[in-house]
């Protein structure tokens, strides 16, 4: 058996805002009194059956930013099984339950406990349950329902940017777009018009304008200027509720900018420039600026100069500064104030971007008048000719006239001009000019064939101004003179065979010539008078700067004459006539039998049977050989027999490197004898030198006798005059062999051996202080000094 129970959910749809001064269980003014109900069922078995509902009511609505003191009613839930006795108990779950929404328990009366933004949340999912106080049990299912969040307009427009920026071309036409605005409401855009926005201008009438629906922002007024105005600044209104009365609205800036079109042509501030310039102004030189203003900016404002007209359109020229947009006027070619003064032209100022819109505005260019004078310098003077050509004979004589240069000042006052040669060309000083009228004279001679051409460089320079000269170059060509004779153009030397037929040729000959005229070469060829009768051989001109030798007789004898001297005549057809003799050389050869050269010597045919030349070659080269070898024997021979004969430690010469105490002076007789020096009669005439072998010396001159009271000395000078005239005597100093030390000297002797006699107070201690090696030679002085004290 089923058990039918009934849960009622009662929800009053109020008035918006409603207060309430009274409990809510006894409110019911302000609601509809028609209730709707949710029936549910369940039995009490705790299995919850879903039996037939009348009617379903599960959506409420809620208004938010409720701004009563009281609680908000949201609705009331009720069960039929509810008897009012208090034992039913209902719960709320869901979205802020407990905390935004509460229930009474007991009565199933439901409120919002704080203000509802349905931007923030505008929807709740709740769930209602009636259980049983006693037991806890259910007594009916739960019931899911929504609570939606009614909207109120009480949020304004809000633009995406605070600020915007925007640029139009100026001059543009009405209603040329700018940029579009937006702003969003955040009320609900599906409930009235909260959120229903319309734009409006508050700031930049009459320039701008703005749809109310769209926000975009467009020109309002025609031809705006950049260069009246370039900055506009408008604020625009976005408003709810369709723009009607109590919407709420929010404003943006829009920062507008006019960008620049090129509706300004070009305007010279002056119509007439004027400039000054020297006349020794060199090409490239900047003369003055001139500068066109343009209103507009950027590329724009760009200008481009040129001359279109005047005096002097090829004598200058115009550039533009992409930097200042200035028009800088430069020389283009050299000034001459004697020649024009004055220069007027016409500069004319364009811009390159053009836009042809604007061409009705009229043409984009402007034209200036620029005057420039020439200003007169000194100038130095000014040759005639860029360069001077003159020719001259190489036979000409010292002083002869070349020709001549002329120069003049180009100034007015026409100051006079003097001449010189520049000496660097001319290191050799074969030129000269007269200073006065520039004439060019010779001051050596000439020689085509050593220097064809001479360049010169000669100055002209101002006598009352000296710092002002110019230069010009002059070529000297000499002309050619038939002074040198034609010559062989190599040596010849040629041969004949022995069994050479008559009429044979057996050489060609070339000649050559240094000088150079004008027809050419023709050289003729014959032999010399002296040789022409008797030769036996003839010259055949061939008639093109060569000739033949031919043979003249039928065979040739090598024993008879091996070789001829053929004298040639060589001569030109230049005048005057030039002509040499060269000698050609025929040597008589035999040969074989297709006329090859085998052999020239006649020596080799007077002896057949003799040996061959290779074979006298090395003949030759063997007596060659053992005549050196017996030079260099005789030589060595020659020097061997001047080596000293003792080698002994006794020798002389070597006592003066190998002794080993000083020696006893005159006393000492053993090294030499000195009896024999002190005299001189003693010695023998057949005495030799015992340091030089007997036969390697020349017979001994005699001497005349030295007298018996002849001094030592003076004998030793004569010997050694002797000596130093004799061209047989070996080159051994002879004063090395001798000990004599003299008479005696002033400061007697230098020995450290006999310082132990004398009775010098000297002290040795100071040999201490050298080393070990020093300290016995210190004891053995110290000792000494020690036992001559005692």
């Amino acid at each position: 058996m089923r058990t039918y129970r009934y849960f009622l959910l009662l929800f009053w749809v109020g008035q918006p805002y409603p207060t309430f001064s009274t409990p809510l269980s006894k409110r019911t003014s302000g609601f509809p009194a028609k209730k709707r109900a949710l029936e549910l069922s369940g039995n009490s078995k705790n299995e919850l059956n879903r039996s037939k509902r009348s009617w379903m009511w599960n959506q409420f609505f809620l208004l938010e930013e409720y701004t009563g003191s009281d609680y908000q009613y949201v609705g009331k839930l009720h069960s039929d099984q509810d008897r009012g006795d208090g034992s039913l108990k209902y719960i709320l779950s869901g979205d802020g339950a407990g905390d935004l929404f509460i229930i009474n328990e007991n009565t199933g009366d439901i409120q919002a406990t704080k203000r509802l933004d349905r931007e923030e949340k505008p929807v709740y999912i709740l769930r209602a349950q009636a259980i049983n106080r006693r037991t806890g049990r259910p007594v009916e299912p739960e019931s899911e329902f929504i609570i939606k969040i009614h909207d109120i307009n009480d949020n304004e427009p809000i633009f995406t940017k605070d600020v915007y920026t925007a640029t139009v071309p100026e001059m543009s036409d009405v209603g040329t777009f700018v940029v579009q605005v937006t702003a969003t409401d955040a009320d609900d855009p599906t409930y009235g018009n909260s959120a229903k926005v319309v734009y409006s201008i508050l700031q930049g009438q009459p320039y701008f304008s703005v749809e109310s629906e769209t926000g975009i922002i467009k020109t309002a007024l025609l031809n705006m200027d950049r260069e009246n105005r370039e900055q506009y600044q408008v604020v625009i209104q976005a408003k709810d509720m369709g723009g009607q009365m109590g919407g709420l609205s929010g404003t943006t800036t829009v920062n507008i900018t006019l960008t620049d079109v090129n509706d300004n042509p070009p305007r010279f501030p002056q119509s007439t420039y004027q400039f000054k310039t020297p006349e020794s102004s060199p090409p490239g030189t900047p003369i003055g600026r001139i500068k066109a203003s343009d209103a507009d900016m950027g590329e724009n404002a760009e200008i481009e100069y040129s001359i279109t007209e005047g005096e002097g359109l090829d004598m200058f020229d115009v550039v533009t500064d992409q930097e200042t947009q200035e028009g800088v006027i430069t020389v283009k070619k050299l000034l001459d104030f004697e020649k024009k003064k004055v220069y007027t032209l016409k500069v004319e100022a364009s811009n390159p971007h053009v836009e042809p819109r604007f061409l009705y505005l009229g043409p984009f260019k402007d034209v200036a008048t620029v005057r420039i004078m020439v200003e007169d310098v000194d100038e130095p003077p000014v040759f005639s000719k860029l360069a001077y050509i003159l020719q001259i004979r190489e036979d000409a004589q010292i002083n002869t006239t070349i020709g001549s240069v002329t120069a003049q000042d180009p100034d007015a006052a026409r100051n006079p001009v003097k001449y010189s040669v520049d000496r660097h060309t001319d290191m050799d000083r074969i030129f000269n000019i007269d200073s006065g009228n520039g004439s060019i004279f010779t001051s050596k001679l000439l020689d085509r064939e050593t220097l064809l051409w001479h360049n010169i460089t000669v100055i002209a320079t101002e006598i009352n101004n000296p710092k002002q000269s110019s230069r010009v170059p002059l070529y000297i060509k000499v002309l050619d003179v038939n002074d040198n004779a034609p010559e062989f153009a190599e040596f010849y030397e040629t041969f004949v065979c022995e069994k050479a037929k008559a009429d044979q040729l057996i050489q060609t000959l070339r000649a050559i010539d240094k000088d150079d005229p004008y027809s050419g070469h023709q050289f003729s060829f014959s032999l010399a008078p002296e040789a022409a009768s008797g030769s036996n051989f003839t010259i055949q001109d061939n008639k093109d700067n060569t000739a033949g030798i031919l043979t003249r007789k039928n065979g040739y004898n090598r024993h008879e004459m091996s070789t001829y001297l053929l004298p040639v005549v060589i001569s030109d057809n230049d005048y005057p006539v030039q002509s040499s003799t060269g000698t050609v050389t025929v040597r008589v050869c035999a040969c074989d039998h297709h006329g090859n050269m085998q052999s020239c010597h006649a020596e080799a045919l007077i002896h057949p049977t003799g040996l061959s030349t290779g074979a006298l070659v090395a003949i030759l080269l063997c007596i060659v050989t053992l005549l050196v070898t017996v030079v260099l024997f005789a030589a060595l021979r020659r020097q061997r027999k001047k080596e000293p004969l003792i080698m002994s430690k006794e020798d002389i010469r070597d006592n003066i490197v190998s002794y080993n105490d000083e020696g006893g002076g005159e006393e000492d007789t053993q090294a030499f004898d000195i009896g024999t020096l002190r005299n001189p009669a003693a010695l023998e005439d057949s005495q030799l030198r015992r340091d030089v072998a007997p036969e390697a010396l020349l017979p001994a001159r005699r001497a005349p006798a030295a007298p018996a009271s002849t001094d030592v000395r003076d004998f030793l000078r004569q010997r050694l005059q002797e000596h130093d005239r004799d061209p047989a005597a070996p080159p051994y100093d002879s004063l090395a062999t001798y000990a004599y030390e003299g008479a005696g000297s002033a400061a007697a002797s230098l020995s450290s051996l006999e310082s132990a006699t004398t009775d010098s107070d000297q002290s040795y201690d100071y040999l201490r202080e050298w080393g070990p090696r020093f300290r016995k030679l210190a004891d053995l002085y110290g000792a000494a000094d020690g036992d001559r004290d005692s």
